[in-house]
């Protein structure tokens, strides 16, 4: 039984970790199929991880922390269409420009208002999204194999916990059983002839960077508001470049993405549960060892098991309209 208790908290650590990388894969999953690489999705996360609890702490309110985070998020990605869509620069550089601002403007303001060496108060409760107990988890908790995972797996997370995995179906439904799907697919594979039935490609794309916008602010809303109960320094630590990673490995599809991300929340809770423990055969293993694996398992992964991922045609391309 401790065994099982051992798996239904990795289990659990899992969900939790995948989170931010879901929100943000799914993000990228809009802006690549309309044919905008978003190499920006960690600047974007973290502005709005900065944002969301900076404006939680300031009005004590989790929902306007919420709304901040989402709101600057998409601010950030209106910049990075006006860069790549309206003025057709180059899709690569204007992320890693977003990046580089994000890195260095949450640090400056947030010791600039807080004085706390970038940091941002630790929110109080109220402040921050509390889990949720579902009727009867602590009533069934110490009841055999379904007590644990009802208690653990199903019960006791926030909010934004419920609102990724549902956005898996819905964004499914939206990219392939509605007209906006069609079309934002459409406009990634083929441009012109989206343009050439009287659709504006350049609107197409600013809508498919809004709901990257909103998806990554909820994500950092996640780091800074559920995960770690404040903003600090390069909080996001690589999980927007992962969340690509999981993009491509998911083939630019929804739900893979949703199993591409668990797969590598799996991988970065079984590292925090094996730190300092000693394995079979091999001993103790260095922690930084430990901390570092999740992201080796992501090259090997996308290396030698992925298999051939072919992007949307007109992927990192700007459009220019023929006259």
């Amino acid at each position: 039984m401790d065994v099982f208790i051992a798996i239904v908290q990795i289990l659990d650590s899992t969900i939790r970790l995948s989170v931010p990388l879901l929100l943000a894969c799914l993000a990228g999953l809009f802006s690549e199929r309309s044919g905008i690489f978003d190499i920006g999705l960690e600047g974007k996360m973290l502005v709005g991880a900065f944002a969301g609890a900076a404006a939680a702490s300031v009005f004590h309110s989790a929902f306007i922390g919420l709304g901040m985070a989402i709101l600057i998020s998409v601010a950030f990605a209106m910049v990075h269409g006006f860069a790549s869509i309206t003025h057709r620069g180059n899709q690569i550089v204007s992320g890693v420009a977003i990046n580089f601002i994000a890195a260095g403007s949450t640090i400056i303001l947030g010791q600039a208002w807080f004085q706390q060496g970038g940091r941002t108060p630790a929110l109080q409760p109220g402040e921050r999204f509390d889990a949720i107990v579902w009727p009867g988890a602590e009533a069934v908790r110490d009841v055999p194999i379904i007590g644990p995972i009802y208690a653990e797996l199903i019960s006791g997370h926030s909010l934004l916990v419920y609102l990724a995995f549902l956005m898996v179906p819905f964004t499914w439904w939206v990219l392939f059983r509605t007209r906006f799907g069609l079309r934002l697919r459409a406009v990634g594979e083929n441009p012109a002839a989206v343009d050439t039935a009287g659709i504006s490609v350049a609107w197409l794309r600013y809508r498919a960077l809004i709901c990257t916008g909103i998806l990554t602010g909820v994500a950092g809303a996640y780091l800074s508001m559920v995960q770690n109960g404040g903003f600090v320094k390069d909080m996001t630590a690589g999980k927007g470049y992962i969340a690509l990673a999981a993009l491509i490995f998911a083939k630019w599809k929804p739900v893979n993405a949703m199993f591409a991300c668990l797969l590598f929340g799996f991988l970065d809770a079984a590292a925090i549960r094996l730190q300092g423990s000693p394995l079979p055969i091999i001993g103790k293993v260095p922690v930084q060892f430990m901390q570092a694996l999740p992201y080796i398992l992501t090259v090997i992964l996308l290396a030698g098991f992925i298999g051939k991922a072919i992007p949307p045609r007109a992927g990192g391309v700007p459009y220019v309209k023929e006259r």
